[in-house]
This record gives C-alpha cells, sequence and structure tokens, in this order.
C-alpha cells in the first residue's frame, strides 16, 4: 500500500500507516442514524477531510493516531466514539462495577468543558452514557465527594483525573476508551501525569478478562510530538496513523533537516557543494527559487559544472507533462537529475519522488510545506521502517539561509527545534532581528494580557499583543502623584471582577474623594427631569450620562451600529469609564453630560493580583475560583500596595480586606486575597511574577537572547 496518498484535484496530502477507505459523506459515515440526523439539523457541513480517514478507523474500536491542521477539534473523535459506545454488547464481559467506560484527557478546564458541552449535545441521540466534566482542585475532601455512580464517560485534565484517582481506585476497572485530546500539548505541558494515566489503563488491560473487551487509544492532535513515538510504540495495538499536515509527515517521515548559512552573493556555489554532497547513489533533487531569472541563472550554473538539470518556470516553454517525462526518463538512465523551479510550478508538475530539496529562494511558511510534499514518497514509517532507515533517512531539505533576513526566521527556527535538526548560531541572530521587528510593530497594541496577569505569555509568537514596554502609552494613568513617587498603601475600590487576579475599580481617598463629590453632584443634577436631554447624534469616543436606577454614571462610546437612520432606537456598547466594564444600552437612554462633569479624569483603574497563577499550568482561571473572588471582594474596600504601574495598570502585592473592630481602634485582616485564592486549591504561587515584569520594565524588550528560546 501506497504510504502516502496525494489527491491533487483538492490539494490535500495525508500520511497513512495503514490503509483506510475515506468516507464521501455524512451518509456513508460509520455512524448510527439518529447521530447523523442530528449533525445534519445542527448544520454539520463534514465530513472534512480529515475527519473522512478518521473516523472509520474510531468508529471500530481501533488505536488512532491523528495530526492534522484541525487537530484541536473535538469533532475529530466524539461521533465516531459515540457510535462505537452503542454497542453495548462490546462491553458485557466488563466486571460489573461502576467506572467510566471512556476517558476523555484534555489540555484544560476551558478545552474539557468544550468536550463536556458536546457530549451533551448529540448524547441525547444516544443511550444514556451520562458524561461527566470533573475539574478538581488540591482539595482532597472534594475529590473524595466525588460520586460516579452510572457514569460511562468522564472528560477531565491528566492532573485531575490523577487526583480522583487518589481517592477512587477502581477508575480503569471498566475503561475501554481512552483520548488524549490535543496530545501535543498535553505531552508538553502534563509529560509525566500523561504516561502515568498510560502505565496504569495498560497494566489494567492486561489480564486476560480484558481480550474479549474493546481496548482503545486515540490521539489528536495539530502538530507531531516525541512522546508520540512512545504512545505508539509502547502502548498501541498496531495504530491507523492519520496525518494530514506535511510538515508534521515530514518530521514522522524522518525527513532530515539541514541550514546551510551562506552569504547571499554565495549561494550557488554553496549550492554546488552542497550537491556535490548530496548526489551520491539514485538522487532526485529539486531546487526551488522565488523567481524567473533565478530559474535560468541556477540552471546555467548546473549545466556549466557538467550537472544534468532540468528548468520549469512560468515562462517555460515546454510544458509539466513534458519535463515529468524527461524527470522520469532520465532517472532511469542516470544516477541524478536536477530540477530547478519555482513554487508556482509544483502543484501542475505533482512530483512526490524526489530525494533532496533545496531552498535556494528561502519558504514562506505556506511554501514550506508544498516544496517538503515533493520528498513524500521517501518519507519513512516511523512504525515500520527500522532504526537504521530512520537513521540514514531518504528524503532531505536544504535550506539555504542567506544574511538579509529575506527568510521567515521565527517560523523556520520553531520548525527546525519543532523537528529536532541540528540548528546554526547564525538562524538566532536572524530569528533575533526578526524578533525585535516584529514586536516593534506591535507598538500600537496592548500590553500582552497574560504576560500582565501572570508574567508570561506561551503563545508569544502568534500572540497579537506586545511584550515590550512603550513609553508614550505606558504612562502611569489615574494613579496619584504621590502614590508613584513613593509606592505604598492604597484604598482599592474593586468594580467589575475579570478573573481571579484581574480587576477593575478606583483608587479611594478616604480624606476627599473627588469621585464620590462629582457622584454626588450628577446624581442630584439628574434628579430634575429637564435636565435628561437625549442625544440625538451619538458620537464614538464621546462622553455621555447614564442613568441606572437611582445612580448615574459616566460612560464612553465604544462602539455603534453603522448606517443607522435618525430617530431610530439602538443598541449602542458603551464603556463605564470610573468602573471599567463595558455594556450594551439602547440609545435613548444616553443624556448629554455637562462639561463641568467631564472635568474628572476616567477614575477605572485595572488592578492586577500578583504572585498567583492557575493550578495545572493552565492559562485561565477556573470559573468556579473567579466567582467565588467576585462575590467577596466586589464593592468593598480594600488596602493594596502598588508594586508596579504602567499606563492604567497597577499591579498589587498584597491586597487585603480589612474590618475595623466595632467600639475599638484595632483593625483585622478579614482576608488576603492571594491566599483565599490559594486557598480555594486552584491556584498555584507564581514567584517569577513581579521579577518577570521588573525585567520588562528594566530593559523594555522581549527577550535578552534569541537563544532563550531553545
Amino acid at each position: 500500500f501506497q504510504s502516502f496518498q496525494n489527491l491533487g484535484e483538492e490539494g490535500n496530502f495525508v500520511y497513512l500507516s495503514n490503509k483506510i477507505e475515506p468516507m464521501s459523506s455524512l451518509e456513508t459515515a460509520p455512524l448510527y442514524d439518529d447521530l447523523k440526523k442530528e449533525l445534519a439539523l445542527k448544520a454539520f457541513r463534514g465530513p472534512s477531510f480529515t475527519q473522512s480517514y478518521c473516523w472509520p478507523p474510531v468508529a471500530r474500536g481501533c488505536d488512532v493516531v491523528t495530526i492534522s491542521y484541525q487537530g484541536n477539534d473535538p469533532l475529530l473523535y466524539i461521533p465516531p466514539l459515540l457510535t462505537f459506545l452503542q454497542l453495548g454488547s462490546c462491553y458485557e464481559a466488563l466486571p460489573k462495577r461502576n467506572g467510566p467506560l471512556a476517558l476523555i484527557l484534555c489540555p484544560g478546564q476551558r478545552k474539557a468543558q468544550l468536550v463536556f458541552e458536546l457530549l451533551q449535545r448529540f448524547g441525547r441521540c444516544s443511550r444514556q452514557l451520562h458524561p461527566m466534566l470533573i475539574i478538581l482542585g488540591q482539595n482532597k475532601e472534594e475529590s473524595r465527594r466525588v460520586k460516579i455512580q452510572g457514569c460511562e464517560v468522564i472528560v477531565t485534565t491528566p492532573y485531575s483525573f490523577l487526583r480522583l484517582f487518589d481517592h477512587h481506585r477502581m477508575l480503569f476497572c471498566r475503561l475501554c476508551h481512552l483520548v488524549l485530546d490535543e496530545l501535543e500539548v498535553l505531552f508538553s505541558e502534563a509529560t509525566e501525569q500523561v504516561f502515568t494515566i498510560l502505565n496504569c489503563y495498560k497494566k489494567a488491560i492486561a489480564g486476560e478478562e480484558w481480550e474479549c473487551s474493546p481496548q482503545q487509544i486515540i490521539a489528536i492532535g495539530t502538530r507531531w510530538n516525541k512522546h508520540t513515538a512512545d504512545l505508539i510504540k509502547n502502548f498501541m495495538d498496531d495504530p491507523y496513523v492519520v496525518i494530514t499536515a506535511v510538515e508534521e509527515a515530514s518530521i514522522y517521515g524522518s525527513v532530515q533537516q539541514v541550514v546551510q548559512p551562506c552569504m547571499s552573493s554565495a549561494r550557488t556555489a554553496v549550492l554546488l557543494k552542497t550537491l556535490d554532497v548530496t548526489l551520491r547513489g539514485l538522487q532526485k533533487v529539486l531546487v526551488f527559487t522565488d523567481s524567473v531569472n533565478e530559474v535560468e541563472m541556477v540552471h546555467e550554473a548546473l549545466k556549466s559544472n557538467s550537472i544534468f538539470s532540468l528548468k520549469m518556470h512560468t515562462e517555460s516553454k515546454l510544458k509539466s507533462k513534458c519535463i515529468l517525462e524527461q524527470w522520469r526518463e532520465k532517472c532511469r538512465a542516470v544516477t541524478q537529475v536536477v530540477l530547478v523551479l519555482t513554487d508556482d510550478c509544483v502543484q501542475p508538475l505533482g512530483i512526490t519522488d524526489a530525494t533532496c530539496v533545496v531552498h535556494f529562494s528561502c519558504p514562506s511558511p505556506r511554501t514550506f510545506g508544498q516544496r517538503l510534499r515533493s520528498l513524500s514518497d521517501n518519507f519513512c514509517n516511523g512504525m515500520k521502517d527500522s532504526s537504521v532507515d530512520r537513521e540514514y533517512p531518504k528524503a532531505r531539505s536544504v535550506l539555504l539561509l542567506t544574511e538579509d533576513g529575506a527568510c521567515p526566521a521565527l517560523e523556520i527556527l520553531h520548525y527546525l527545534q519543532h523537528a529536532e535538526a541540528e540548528i546554526p548560531p547564525e538562524l538566532y541572530d536572524v530569528t533575533a532581528k526578526a524578533m525585535k521587528d516584529e514586536e516593534d510593530q506591535k507598538l500600537s497594541r496592548p500590553l500582552c494580557a497574560h504576560f500582565k496577569t501572570f508574567g508570561i505569555c506561551k503563545n508569544r509568537t502568534v500572540c497579537p499583543d506586545r511584550h515590550q514596554v512603550n513609553a508614550q502609552v505606558d504612562v502611569p494613568q489615574n494613579v496619584p502623584d504621590k502614590m508613584l513617587q513613593t509606592p505604598g498603601h492604597v484604598t482599592v475600590l474593586p468594580l467589575h471582577v475579570v478573573n481571579a487576579t484581574n480587576y477593575f475599580g478606583r483608587i479611594v481617598n478616604k480624606e476627599k474623594d473627588p469621585y464620590a463629590i462629582l457622584s454626588e453632584e450628577m446624581n442630584e443634577y439628574f434628579k430634575e427631569s429637564v435636565n435628561k436631554i437625549a442625544v440625538k447624534n451619538l458620537e464614538k469616543l464621546a462622553i455621555y450620562g447614564l442613568c441606572e436606577k437611582t445612580h448615574v454614571h459616566r460612560v464612553q462610546v465604544v462602539e455603534t451600529p453603522p448606517q443607522e437612520e435618525e430617530n431610530v432606537v439602538f443598541s449602542v456598547k458603551i464603556k463605564y469609564i470610573d468602573e471599567g466594564r463595558t455594556s450594551l444600552v439602547q440609545s435613548y437612554q444616553l443624556f448629554h453630560l455637562p462639561a463641568q462633569f467631564q472635568s474628572l479624569p476616567p477614575q477605572a483603574v485595572e488592578f492586577i493580583v500578583c504572585r498567583v497563577k492557575p493550578l495545572d499550568n493552565d492559562i485561565e482561571w477556573n470559573p468556579e475560583v473567579t466567582y467565588y473572588i467576585d462575590h467577596k471582594i466586589k464593592g468593598k474596600l480594600h488596602e493594596a500596595k502598588i508594586v508596579l504601574t504602567l499606563g492604567n495598570t497597577a499591579w498589587v502585592d498584597p491586597m487585603v480586606r480589612v474590618t475595623q473592630l466595632p467600639g475599638l481602634k484595632f483593625s483585622i485582616n478579614e482576608y488576603n486575597i492571594r491566599s483565599e485564592i490559594l486557598h480555594t486549591g486552584l491556584g498555584a504561587d507564581n514567584p517569577e511574577h513581579i521579577p518577570q515584569l521588573q525585567r520588562l520594565c528594566g530593559h523594555g524588550k522581549v527577550l535578552d537572547d534569541a537563544k532563550s528560546l531553545k
């Protein structure tokens, strides 16, 4: 069986370790009829290209590894898994005990919530599986209280599952299906925990009583991971490997990635030297350039050095059919042939049997995958080829890295690291410059919310926001000058809770609070109905008045619907400039705000509590802890120490609720917000938070050295 199929008419690529007959439509999908009807009612547009290959083996109960650009979509496995779970007779040999049939491991609580909701939605048309979403903190009593009677599907994270397993040792007694959702994230963020679960599962199904029961591991992701090879080798039984991302298939197929630094003017000489090393035995080489002139220049250079060369570009007189005939004929007549071409010729030619591609001109992330596809017939089979085959790969990719920075250096660096290739120091230098240029283009963007809240951004390469200080916009705002000169304790009134550590509110002056005076004056003014003058023509960013019950707020128009007709009521997005929250209101609710009420600057300040982060390396707070903190602190005065200010954001450490004892001159600290978060069991210490922020402010740049990406 040909491991790599190239479907040129759709431009899709798939690697298959075992033969799979893809589905052509939802009607032919291996799903039960009620589920097909439910998918159709939900306007499901699939199956997608990847689903057409991975659904059949999942529905048959086989071990499956799927790597795809859409590898974070739970619908790659939920419909066929639900279909298999309908076969109640398959589980008759299992012990008659409480325990799930399927365990779905997700990389975080948000993804687990999404998977759980999909199971509930599509599980309505199946037999009752009673799925459970289980997210546990470090509170052991909470783990003991979990009841799993009747539950046949558990959705959780690796950390939460092991906490549950500490108090419920029979969780594996009926477990047949183990799903790893976003396997590359699971393996990078919870390696030890995932392998602990895999080993427990392997041990549980080793008994003779399991010979007649399903045993299935499903692993879905967007990228190949080095631990995936261990998963396949040690925990799976002849799995179906489906890879529809050619860059990831090239890693699985052991394509040798080589980076050759050179001066732009010396590329031709380096190319000739590369070919001299490469052209031993039967070799079929593609040299990619980005212009017609380069194709002609390289072609002539090869001819003058007695290297047989073909050429192809948009202005070529020879058609792709003729080039392909020569490519095949010459390979039978000689041991080496070189084709020089531009990227727009790749698809018409459809070559998949090259042994080497040389990137004479740097590829874009899109064309890089197209070029690697030309090697696909010579990818190793990661499961079946010997270690010698993988050590001496049949396919090679050579990148000529020049000093002019034309390459997408950051993307290439990350891919080479992912492929565990040897990386020359020159690439780190080019990458450092590329990173600086990229961050400089983000100077007008807000400071990254994850960096502000936790001191780190895990998705820096794709994050649209900046990760360096911009002196023009990061000047402290709405913070009293005396507090900037001598950071100390302030009185804080949180009014809008974004999450467990991020709030908007005001800094209150207990002696003479200007906003309290302003608020009293506005309330008094708008008591007179004659003063409530409706706004006819709303202006974006303008400040207006809004009455809510007996209180008047200053609000700013953030968004208005386009081309609204005059005198028509419509919704307007506003921001409460003294509280920080946003809302939708009707246009008729806004009133003109006299100038005397606009002279005081907006009072809302963003507060971030330092040195605490979500448990288990999650990047978002569990809604439970956010709800708990919101209920506890909103609208109550707190004492806080400002440790850093940038723009309209103040980092505080600590932030405590102080209560005056009745009839006494003493006060007590009722609670410390950071401690309260830790006590929920859903937070973890984050000692690097403040030092990271201080380094940011001290250096005003993202990284001291691109090598820190290692």
